[in-house]
């Protein structure tokens, strides 16, 4: 198909398709097709303006609107925080857009400017931070546990530590899918993939010190107990189930509780149990298994913290053996 024969499908419309593509043929999370919506939709936003054109159409995917585009992602400010936006986020835009060009080329068979042309640029490496013990040991024990709230807080975090999962797949467990005899159960994670996880025995003791405050039959795993009240013909308690936001601010808020320099998140304890295991000895396939990685190569982040420790540990070791050179 020539560029010629682009003009009857405008971006918008290509894009409806695409996000559904998304949804029913790919099977992509909610929350994914609602990022891509949002990357693609800001790309055309800034096309329009910058085209000056109310509509447009592939034909205007030309490599020099797209340098342009990147040009204005680096001198953006954050409306939040007044700062740029940082060198990884203005590659998550460029990912977006190379998907749907692929998917313009793949399954509309339309000519496009290859995928492959649009230079993601280095964002430089990115270092997980990680709790140590001491640490991990003054955030578990922040908790008021005279409160419900406090024991359902303290088994969320042991449950985090102890399994490596996303807040987003924490927070979307039902009580029957976790095996406390066993101590290990399946997770939906990103594209839909189910992997095992494992729980340590604390965080089965927690879960189970948790469970037994409640006197509900409702499914989630999690629940609320503040903010707005349960809805009505809600006999499953879904309403109720904690949110992933809630989550976040629950953990930021024991972080400061708890005397931390570190600002700590839930990835934070994903990113302490990935670099625990490789510590230990795990090889990276097995961690990438266990946290739902599809590509090894985003397991290797935590290489560069377990490298740096080593480094520490072999400079320490010939300070000791050797004398100093005079």
């Amino acid at each position: 198909m020539s560029i010629t024969s682009l003009g009857k499908n405008s971006l918008d419309a290509l894009l409806i398709d695409y996000l559904e593509y998304c949804e029913i043929e790919k099977n992509l999370a909610q929350s994914t097709v609602r990022m891509y919506d949002f990357y693609l939709n800001d790309f055309f936003g800034w096309l329009k303006d910058y085209l000056k054109k109310e509509k447009i159409y592939p034909a205007d995917l030309q490599m020099e609107n797209l340098r342009k585009y990147r040009v204005f992602l680096n001198r953006r400010k954050n409306s939040r925080s007044d700062d740029g936006y940082k060198q990884s986020t203005q590659k998550t835009f460029m990912v977006a857009i190379r998907a749907f060009l692929k998917y313009l080329i793949v399954e509309r068979d339309l000519s496009v400017i290859s995928p492959d042309q649009i230079n993601l640029g280095k964002s430089g490496d990115r270092v997980p931070k990680v709790l140590n013990e001491d640490q991990l040991e003054r955030l578990f024990s922040a908790q008021d546990l005279n409160k419900r709230s406090g024991i359902r807080d303290r088994a969320i975090l042991e449950t985090l530590f102890s399994t490596g999962l996303r807040v987003s797949e924490l927070v979307g467990l039902n009580v029957d899918d976790i095996n406390l005899e066993t101590g290990e159960f399946t997770v939906i994670g990103k594209g839909r993939k189910a992997r095992t996880v494992y729980l340590s025995p604390s965080a089965r003791q927690w879960i189970r010190r948790y469970l037994s405050t409640r006197r509900d039959e409702f499914v989630p795993l999690f629940l609320r107990y503040s903010g707005k009240s349960m809805e009505d013909e809600d006999p499953d308690g879904e309403s109720l189930r904690l949110s992933a936001r809630s989550v976040q601010r629950m953990i930021k808020k024991y972080g400061r509780r708890a005397g931390l320099a570190v600002d700590v998140t839930p990835h934070t304890l994903r990113h302490t149990f990935a670099t625990g295991l490789l510590q230990e000895g795990a090889d990276l396939r097995s961690v990438q298994e266990l946290l739902g990685h599809s590509d090894v190569s985003t397991t290797q982040i935590y290489t560069h913290v377990t490298n740096q420790r080593l480094k520490e540990t072999h400079k320490r070791f010939h300070k000791d053996v050797l004398p100093d050179v005079e």
